[in-house]
């Protein structure tokens, strides 16, 4: 493990060097479907930033390394029976697509706790079969966020069509700066998976959700 996380993050380095980002690029480890002991073993590699899809495996997971110092991203499509859950056990959602989900969430999480970090999905490739808001939307639905004292708003996020990658990304980077520079307090462009995420990386994301080229091939 320490090995594979080694190189990842040296592909990482490498690309955000040549795309010349100041900052460092965030690595999310994609753990759906892997045990606990493969969470465990790229914990004690270094990795403390982990991505679940599903809320109550993810909610297993946390609670079987019971540690603090882990970041947990609840990184898919959120179903409004879900918020509850998400709201409570992880520190990011990452596909925030709705209203009537960003009132769940922020009505769930409530201001007794650290804000939910939210990213708002935006449907980059315009597929009838993915969730995410239509960019022209976006603004509307980080608003939204923003409205809600339980949620702090960080960005984007992505998932384009397998033949859409370039593309998609860079349009995404210039909807991120457009709502930028209309004043929107975003600090987060998260896109890129294991097959493209240094394409991502050279297109201006600056968080990266890998699990395969990390853990291996799920089962």
């Amino acid at each position: 493990m320490t090995e594979r996380l080694t190189a990842l993050n040296g592909r990482i380095a490498a690309a955000s060097a040549r795309a010349g980002h100041a900052a460092a690029v965030t690595l999310v480890a994609v753990s759906k479907k892997q045990p606990a002991e493969a969470v465990r073993a790229a914990r004690a590699a270094g990795q403390t930033v982990f991505g679940e899809n599903y809320a109550q495996e993810g909610i297993a997971k946390r609670a079987a390394l019971a540690d603090d110092a882990l970041t947990w991203h609840h990184i898919g499509p959120i179903q409004s029976n879900k918020c509850a859950d998400i709201a409570e056990h992880f520190d990011w959602a990452q596909g925030v697509d709705r209203e009537r989900i960003v009132r769940r969430l922020g009505t769930a999480r409530g201001t007794a706790r650290p804000p939910l970090q939210v990213c708002v999905q935006v449907n980059a490739s315009g597929e009838a079969s993915k969730s995410g808001v239509a960019p022209d939307d976006a603004e509307a639905l980080c608003e939204a966020v923003l409205a809600q004292p339980g949620l702090t708003l960080r960005g984007l996020m992505c998932i384009p069509a397998r033949d859409d990658g370039e593309r998609a990304f860079t349009a995404m980077r210039a909807l991120f700066d457009r709502l930028r520079d209309r004043g929107l307090p975003l600090d987060t462009l998260s896109m890129g998976m294991s097959d493209d995420f240094e394409t991502a990386i050279a297109c201006g994301a600056t968080m990266v959700r890998v699990g395969s080229a990390l853990f291996g091939a799920r089962d």
